[in-house]
């Protein structure tokens, strides 16, 4: 029985691929289940329309991600942290903080879009790459500064 595939399906195949399964395989699991259709003339045109949409829907998002991650370029994003001895800081800089700033700052990037290597945990300047489509990653400038010490009290 040959079906196309409406959604990726593990050791099978992925969307909008025919394949040829089994006659059980086929009409009790993947039919039922809506992650594939019958593979007749007239479900291979809706199948050709469907990706063309995709490419389409994608090339755009990656227009546009790329229209964001030029914009990120020129962003930096500052915070100030109390650090002790050799610039350590106390707790540290995570990719949540980041995205929290980067909201204040008119961009709504998820957290888990920002890749940190490791947790920033000293004073200084670093790059947090943000993956924002399978091929454009844009670089945020992160600064941590120190925080005033109050003066003490006698």
């Amino acid at each position: 029985m040959e079906v196309i595939l409406k959604e990726d399906v593990p050791k099978l195949g992925s969307r909008g691929d025919m394949v040829k399964v089994a006659e059980g395989y086929g009409r009790n699991f993947l039919l039922p289940r809506k992650l594939a259709i019958e593979a007749t003339q007239a479900n291979k045109a809706v199948i050709q329309q469907m990706k063309a949409a995709a490419i389409r829907r994608q090339q755009r998002d990656k227009a546009d991600a790329e229209a964001l991650a030029a914009q990120l370029a020129n962003v930096t994003v500052t915070f100030t942290r109390r650090a002790g001895e050799h610039d350590q800081l106390f707790g540290s800089v995570t990719s949540g903080d980041i995205a929290a700033e980067l909201e204040h700052k008119g961009f709504n990037i998820d957290r888990r879009k920002i890749h940190l290597d490791e947790l920033i945990k000293t004073l200084g300047e670093f790059k947090a790459p943000v993956r924002l489509f399978k091929d454009v990653t844009a670089q945020v400038r992160v600064e941590v500064q120190k925080e005033a010490e109050p003066e003490e009290q006698r």
